[in-house]
């Protein structure tokens, strides 16, 4: 069971999290026409009164961008702003995650985005990890990502996840932990709500973002990290093959962090994955504002301030 942090923003003010509810005829729930974030926080390490939240900014400009898909001009301003407070109203004591949702709150029938009401929600939850630390064993899915040709791939829809959804269940009930997801021309594009790397003959390759990829957030903190520890980095089209033969993979994503994969179909990837393990420190270390190079990264709320 999930542990909700007990206070939501709905409707332009904080309420409890149990009175934050839309109605059955809610445009978004019957159309998908919603966006949203996720992001983590924790306590800080060496002072517990103080939450450190990652990349807030990329986050607030990424769904304030998502929004405009959605005919809603909400600024990223208004959207840090709003998770500032709320993390303050819900003084949190252990790592958490926050998703924040721009939605039709209207209650139309019709398909549109025009003349429709627009709202912005923002809950949490506690949230230890997403998947197991150890790695996952992942299948190539039978679905393939939607194009950026008939579907807003830069903006974090949630429509879009319907596919996420299909292809984690057939993973799962096919006896794996995840799945990977090729594009309309074959290449590997991402997992069900992480981007994907590999590692081959000491090089980071990831599908580049005319892959109908999202631009991950965390995937971007890695490819500046790689590249500040002298890793070379590609960004390219992958193919199936690759992955099978890489020397590692691994995932990312805010919820995931940075999760090795251990098993992809019938093939087992060396367990020896120093690079992962260098970056999957790195990272950890700059989210817990330990890294002064990387501390704009980390947004500081004081609780009691």
């Amino acid at each position: 069971m999930h542990k909700f942090l007990p206070i939501a923003y709905f409707e332009d003010k904080f309420v409890p999290f149990e009175d934050a509810k839309i109605s059955v005829a809610t445009h978004a729930l019957h159309y998908g026409t919603a966006a949203f974030g996720g992001l983590r926080g924790i306590p800080d390490p060496e002072d517990p009164g103080t939450i450190l939240l990652f990349r807030l900014d990329r986050h607030g400009d990424r769904l304030s961008k998502s929004a405009k898909f959605l005919h809603y001009d909400i600024s990223a301003e208004k959207i840090k702003e709003v998770i500032v407070d709320f993390v303050k109203k819900n003084q949190p004591d252990k790592s958490f995650y926050i998703r924040p949702l721009v939605y039709s709150s209207g209650l139309g029938i019709a398909p549109r985005l025009h003349n429709l009401e627009k709202d912005f929600l923002v809950y949490g939850l506690e949230m230890g990890d997403y998947l197991a630390a150890d790695g996952v064993n992942c299948r190539i899915s039978s679905w393939y990502r939607q194009e950026d040709r008939s579907f807003p791939l830069r903006g974090k829809i949630s429509a879009a996840y319907i596919t996420s959804a299909l292809a984690k269940t057939e993973a799962v009930e096919s006896g794996f932990d995840e799945a990977i997801l090729m594009n309309s021309q074959g290449k590997v594009c991402e997992a069900t709500g992480m981007n994907i790397f590999m590692v081959r003959q000491g090089q980071i390759i990831t599908p580049g973002n005319e892959q109908d990829i999202l631009e991950g957030i965390t995937r971007d903190s890695i490819l500046t990290i790689a590249a500040d520890l002298g890793i070379p980095t590609c960004q390219r089209p992958i193919d199936k093959s690759e992955l099978m033969i890489a020397d590692e993979v691994f995932l990312s994503g805010t919820a995931a962090k940075i999760t090795p994969v251990k098993r992809i179909e019938n093939f087992t990837l060396g367990g020896d994955r120093p690079i992962t393990e260098k970056l999957r420190s790195v990272l950890t270390a700059v989210t817990e504002n330990r890294e002064p190079k990387y501390q704009d990264w980390v947004f500081k709320i004081p609780l009691n301030g």
